[in-house]
């Protein structure tokens, strides 16, 4: 992916720093793991296969039952126990709801362990290929469910994880940015300048849209999509929020605005079968895109002496990454004066 684009498979950052948290994640040896596995009186058969995580520490194995599950190690500093708890349950709600979402598995009533200093979860391993969102019937499924999912969220509301809106997700990430000495100084002027703009316009069409905020699933890339033998299975609620129903939906549209108003109108035809969707929130889209993006730079800098930010992102700290980026926010400002997305002809 180029690195001026916002790789969706990131988890959104939350707003805060974790200064430790990098040293934390270097006592957790392989040997500590199986440990805290154990503990639980499960008993790993194989070694542990890490999977694509930055923001926690991940990994498969089998159990000697013949079990697949992945155990999930969070960052500290991050969620709290209350928000990550609430997760949970929100996660074995929609489950009993038959809506296909990867749940905790629940220990002597407890999703959520400890060891060591260490927050962990255990989850079973759900088998399945790569959604691909090109492929309108697994789009219209896919459409369906998260109406269903949507459907139950808004009888609720999250009491304890932060809302989704500009001032967590853009004006304290970019307060952050200032502060660093991340951007190159013959950068800054441009950078902050253009970022600024983006940010001012977003926060204007944010602020002229009235919506009902519902609970999300948050960070609903292809990548959390899995497709099984029975549909698709949707994975890691770690970025669920209250926010405007267009955070689950738009991460899905692909290609140009042709391209773009096809998968729409096939997504909002299977979602409205269990769930009305305002269309004024499809204004929203190139907003949630900028916060985005500001997001995205702060999720790494705020990252950076976890040493595994500097390998997987060495690119970060050169000229012409910022560079590229001053581009793609000047692109993502004329973005923010196009019409919206609508299936309604103009």
């Amino acid at each position: 992916m180029s690195q001026n684009v916002v790789n969706q498979n990131n988890s959104l950052p939350e707003n805060q720093d974790d200064r430790g948290a990098e040293f934390h994640f270097q006592a957790l040896t392989p040997d500590l793991i199986l440990d805290a596995i154990e503990s639980l009186g499960i008993y790993p058969e194989t070694g542990l296969l890490a999977l694509n995580s930055y923001e926690n520490r991940v990994y498969q194995f089998r159990s000697d039952e013949g079990l697949r599950f992945v155990v999930k190690f969070y960052r500290p500093n991050r969620w709290s126990d209350a928000q990550i708890q609430e997760e949970h349950d929100y996660a074995l709600a929609l489950a009993a709801e038959d809506i296909p979402m990867a749940v905790p598995v629940v220990l002597d009533g407890k999703t959520l362990h400890y060891y060591q200093g260490f927050r962990f979860t255990l989850f079973p391993s759900l088998g399945g290929r790569a959604f691909e969102v090109d492929n309108l019937e697994q789009l219209e499924l896919v459409g369906r469910f998260i109406g269903r999912m949507h459907q139950y969220a808004g009888q609720e509301a999250f009491s304890e994880r932060e809302p989704l809106n500009p001032q967590i997700l853009g004006a304290e990430p970019l307060a952050w940015l200032k502060q660093s000495e991340l951007v190159p100084t013959n950068l800054r002027v441009a950078f902050f300048t253009v970022v600024e703009q983006v940010l001012a316009k977003a926060n204007a069409i944010w602020a002229r849209q009235g919506f009902a905020a519902i609970r999300l699933h948050g960070d609903l890339h292809p990548g959390n999509i899995l497709w099984t033998p029975d549909g698709p299975g949707f994975v890691d609620l770690d970025d669920a929020r209250m926010g405007p129903a267009i955070q689950d939906l738009w991460m899905m549209l692909t290609g140009d605005r042709a391209q773009q108003l096809m998968q729409l109108e096939i997504l909002l035809e299977a979602y409205e079968e269990f769930c009305e969707f305002d269309t004024r929130q499809l204004a929203l889209i190139e907003p949630l895109r900028a916060l985005r993006m500001v997001h995205y730079n702060a999720w790494i800098g705020r990252r950076w002496q976890d040493p595994a930010f500097p390998m997987n992102f060495p690119w970060f700290g050169d000229d012409k990454y910022w560079e590229q980026q001053i581009l793609a926010f000047k692109e993502q400002l004329f973005a923010l004066d196009e019409p919206p997305l609508s299936l309604i002809p103009y």
